[in-house]
């Protein structure tokens, strides 16, 4: 049973803040690459770019760009920060964590430190931890990041996949000693383990370390089904919006703005459509920057936010579904 909370206090949302690296990878380049093209990749997915890491650039690195605006816009101090969370399933390395390394980067305190994998959902996991554990009264101020440099574990000659993704970072302070700023009202998270096969990396693990064999098979690569993806991801992410909806005993009709998970523009659509809420009030991003994975929600909320598309008052529903297969809402208040 998926886990569903409006347990009080609250944290508020004191600023947010994203980064993505420069290189911009088009469908037209791409389409150099694999057998593809643009108008194959556009109409199945709405993407039209992404971008992608230099070869030294880690998912820290994109972290650290992030959390640097994210301190900056909810202007707090670097000594104010008690709690620091990363969502990524592209860590530095499997240890230690890409939140300790983040940490040393920021120049933060002995702080509280570990890294969240959810996959796509790993940002929104991320809020629903770090206000449980504010609510604790233990902590203060939590830095959150969703950062990924899905290029780094994409095969390059599989086409299904590689057009789909890119790399990019968005990272949030929130806290809930502070009421200045939007409050985050609730959460529904939940997973389903039962097909792992839908969306993995199957080697690299315990399960089946590297060796001779997995690297030459290309199993240290991301694989996908993506219909049953699809399938799974709109029906998901509409019963996460709806559970957490009647949780606080609100309806779609009070929904002002959705942030749905940047994967596929075809999922937004279905997903709309099912919930019986007009498109124009999802924001979406992913023409520009593909699916980021768990640094896809946060990229989008800190764009969206300086659009100024959030009035006094509004209603945002934070939705995402990712490998797991794992989804989590977050319902905001303006």
């Amino acid at each position: 049973m998926a886990t569903v909370s409006n347990s009080a206090p609250s944290s508020f949302l004191l600023g947010v803040g994203s980064y993505v690296p420069e290189k911009v990878l088009g469908n037209e380049e791409l389409s150099q690459k694999v057998e593809t093209s643009d108008e194959w990749i556009r109409t199945r997915t709405g993407i039209s770019e992404r971008r992608i890491a230099e070869n030294n650039q880690a998912t820290s690195d994109l972290a650290f760009q992030a959390a640097k605006k994210a301190i900056e816009s909810a202007g707090v101090e670097i000594s104010q920060i008690d709690l620091v969370i990363v969502a990524t399933i592209t860590p530095d390395m499997a240890f230690p964590s890409t939140a300790c390394l983040l940490q040393h980067k920021l120049g933060l305190g002995k702080v509280a430190c570990f890294d969240v994998e959810a996959a796509c959902s790993g940002f929104l996991y991320s809020l629903d931890v770090a206000d449980g554990m504010l609510a604790s009264g233990r902590y203060k101020c939590a830095l959150v990041v969703g950062a990924e440099k899905m290029s780094s574990i994409l095969d390059w000659e599989d086409r299904t996949t590689c057009v789909l993704f890119g790399d990019g970072a968005g990272a949030a302070i929130i806290s809930s000693h502070s009421e200045s700023g939007p409050k985050l009202l609730g959460f529904s998270s939940g997973a389903d383990g039962s097909n792992p096969n839908l969306l993995q990396q199957p080697a690299g693990g315990s399960m089946r370390p590297a060796s001779a064999s997995t690297l030459a098979n290309r199993e240290h690569f991301l694989k996908m089904n993506g219909k049953e993806i699809f399938k799974s991801a709109v029906r998901v992410m509409e019963k996460a919006t709806r559970d957490l909806l009647a949780l606080h005993g609100l309806s779609t009709n009070d929904v002002d703005h959705v942030i749905p998970h940047q994967a596929n523009v075809r999922i937004v659509e279905s997903m709309a459509n099912r919930l019986e809420i007009p498109l124009d009030k999802f924001f979406c991003n992913l023409d520009r920057h593909g699916n980021t994975s768990a640094a896809s929600i946060p990229i989008a909320l800190d764009e969206a936010w300086k659009k100024g598309i959030f009035q006094k008052g509004d209603l945002a529903v934070l939705v995402a579904f990712g490998a797991g297969l794992t989804w989590s809402s977050t319902l905001v208040r303006f």
